[in-house]
């Protein structure tokens, strides 16, 4: 059993990485995303990125800056199959999966217009923002000193694999297949 960790700017293309996983690879799927929604939505917020980041901040605040991907990866663990956990975005988490063992972290980066572009074509409840809002979010996310806040630029550093996706989507999984085949021999 391997679990991946996927991090990434937005709109990069984790969740096409995770969809390979799951359609070809037979992937269990966990998402930092659904488990921060569910939060959001027992708070009665509405569902959004400045929600999201709240909430988030919060749990890792008042638990552990892995708390939620540490819930995960216990479900994932019960599973006993090879799972995917989408999205980690600080090095907290980084690091408690990879004290666990068994732990691949993935990264995914694409040009900033792409990856809006990719965005408003997705169009959830998060994406619906123009360019400038995309940077700004971007921005906020991509570095902190706080241990509880994210910090993808770090995360993206500390991934044992990165691709990029400024190409096909074909390109994407090929790049993605490659890597699989080495670690899960």
């Amino acid at each position: 059993m391997i679990i991946i960790g996927i991090t990434g700017t937005l709109g990069a293309g984790k969740g096409t990485i995770v969809d390979y996983l799951i359609r070809e690879r037979g992937f269990v799927h966990f998402s930092v995303r659904g488990f921060i929604s569910r939060e959001i939505e027992k708070r009665g917020m509405p569902v959004n990125r400045d929600s999201m980041v709240i909430v988030a901040n919060e749990l890792r605040a008042a638990h552990s800056p892995s708390y939620i991907v540490d819930c995960l990866f216990e479900e994932a663990r019960l599973t006993g199959k090879n799972c995917v956990i989408e999205s980690i975005r600080t090095p907290g988490e980084v690091l408690s999966l990879k004290a666990k063992g068994s732990f691949y972290l993935f990264a995914v980066d694409a040009d900033p217009y792409t990856r809006y572009t990719r965005i408003t074509t997705r169009n959830s409840e998060t994406d619906r923002i123009d360019y400038e809002t995309f940077r700004a979010n971007e921005a906020r996310e991509m570095t902190s000193e706080d241990p509880n806040h994210q910090n993808l630029y770090r995360c993206i550093k500390m991934a044992d694999f990165v691709f990029s996706n400024d190409q096909t989507i074909a390109d994407l999984e090929a790049q993605v297949a490659a890597v699989l085949d080495q670690i899960c021999k």
